[in-house]
């Protein structure tokens, strides 16, 4: 995945210091993401169904 422009934060992050949260950004096949407090820092890529399975299960276990 070449550097993702789409970057977009969770409307959980709040109001006011809202970057205490991370960031993602996809294309079609890859998820990336990173810590809002440090953008320029390393990023993780996941295959898009990785990260489906992964969202999917947070919500049935929280």
């Amino acid at each position: 995945m070449t550097t993702p422009h789409n970057w977009r934060k969770s409307s959980y992050s709040g109001e006011g210091d809202g970057n205490n949260c991370v960031e993602i950004a996809h294309s079609a096949t890859q998820v990336a993401i990173r810590d809002s407090k440090t953008p320029t820092h390393a990023t993780l890529t996941f295959p898009a169904p990785a990260f489906a399975t992964f969202v999917e299960t947070l919500k049935t276990n929280p």
